[in-house]
């Protein structure tokens, strides 16, 4: 039996057709499928406006940058999670500040509003293996905390000051994993200020690689003006992309500021557009049941604690299986990972919590602070989820799990 991989994308006929086509037809960087994706997912979101851009890191990093973030400032971000959370905070120059987690691996409400400080100017809850976070009530505690927040006078954006308009901290959700979950029925972009969207090429909903931010801002905000601005952004700051000099005589273009270079193409739009279409219908159904097999196999088993994939509010987008061994060490954990790899199975951890990377380490934050975090990631095994999974080698899995956890902890 061949082994069983981790995540492969889903690539079929209609993929190469629909990429085919895009070639085909000239417009390879960002055009009418983009454009056209944009306008899609937006519906789908159940907001006015969608951007779709080359990754989530790009997408989000240029949230922070809209929002005036910098030096001096600070962005709340959970202790659990991949390491671009924190990398973008890092990049324009802010501090990341670490909060622990819930037992379902989202960030603790309570521990961010215990965080919170005046310099605090964003928060990035993060939506781990598909279940959202708690954004509503981190909504709630933003509008609650607003009399602490100091907006940077000074700050210019667009001919405004986005943080003198809202008020408040800006919630951003790192929605990475969970395009097509809900919360309260509505399906996740609809609720944070501002959600990022990965389409990296191990995603429910893959664009090769890509990202889209959605745009949920109240008044006075305006999500068309949003759109144009971040288009720009994302264009070295010029005001036309490549479609919009392509009308007649429409060729003349300025730049007002130095922007940034992180466009989406036709090419990835086009397999998005594929994707979209058969995501409800077809991708999460698939997901959803080998997750549910999973849960057939481990849920009655003491060894183990089966992950959350809804509660009374949320619905995951169930793209990780993330398993965890309950007696399990940190080295039981990865020996259990290499018996497993030995019965030719592919599995993975989500994620190595920041505090214990080299880069955030060395700059002084301690994993004993954040202790559920890393009781969470010892134990924790992500098991493959990806569509043309078989139930034949769910069971594989399965047994190679149980297998490899009754070797090493017998």
């Amino acid at each position: 039996m061949p082994p069983i991989p981790f995540s492969p994308p889903r690539i079929d006929d209609r993929t190469v057709t629909a990429v085919e086509e895009a070639l085909r037809s000239g417009w390879i960087t960002t055009g009418p499928r983009t454009k056209e994706f944009e306008r899609r997912l937006a519906v789908y979101c159940g907001v006015e406006r969608v951007i779709a851009l080359n990754s989530w890191t790009n997408a989000c990093e240029l949230v922070l940058r809209w929002y005036g973030i910098g030096p001096g400032d600070e962005v709340i971000v959970p202790a659990y999670t991949y390491c671009a959370t924190a990398n973008i905070v890092m990049h324009v120059g802010a501090k990341p500040v670490l909060v622990d987690v819930l037992d379902d691996f989202t960030i603790d409400p309570d521990a961010v509003r215990r965080a919170l400080t005046p310099r605090t100017k964003c928060i990035i809850p993060v939506d781990i293996g598909g279940l959202p976070a708690r954004v509503p009530e981190l909504m709630r505690l933003a509008e609650e905390c607003s009399p602490l927040f100091t907006p940077a006078v000074n700050l210019r954006v667009a001919g405004s000051n986005p943080q003198m308009r809202l008020g408040r901290v800006l919630v951003l959700a790192d929605a990475a994993h969970s395009f097509g979950a809900r919360i309260d029925g509505r399906p996740v972009g609809a609720q944070a200020d501002i959600t990022g969207f990965s389409f990296h090429a191990v995603k429910n909903l893959s664009t090769a690689e890509g990202g889209a931010l959605a745009f949920n801002l109240p008044a006075p905000f305006d999500a068309m003006e949003l759109y144009r601005h971040f288009n720009t952004m994302s264009l070295h700051g010029q005001s036309k992309d490549a479609l919009a000099k392509t009308q007649p005589g429409a060729w003349r273009y300025d730049v007002a500021f130095p922007g940034w270079k992180c466009n989406m193409t036709d090419l990835q739009a086009a397999i998005g557009l594929v994707e979209l279409e058969r995501y409800d219908g077809d991708t999460q159904p698939r997901r959803a049941a080998i997750c549910d097999r999973y849960d057939s196999a481990f849920a009655e088993d003491d060894r183990f604690i089966t992950p959350t994939f809804r509660d009374e509010r949320r619905t995951s987008s169930h793209h990780l299986y993330m398993l965890r061994v309950r007696r399990a060490t940190e080295a039981q954990r990865d020996a259990i990972i290499t018996a497993i790899a030995r019965r030719d199975v592919s599995v993975n951890v989500h994620f190595i919590p920041l505090p214990l990377l080299s880069l955030y380490k060395g700059l002084g934050y301690r994993m004993s602070d954040h202790p559920r975090s890393f009781e969470l990631y010892s134990r924790e095994i992500s098991l493959p989820v990806y569509y043309d999974l078989t139930d034949g080698q769910v069971d594989t899995v399965v047994a190679a799990v149980k297998d490899a956890v009754a070797e090493v902890l017998g």
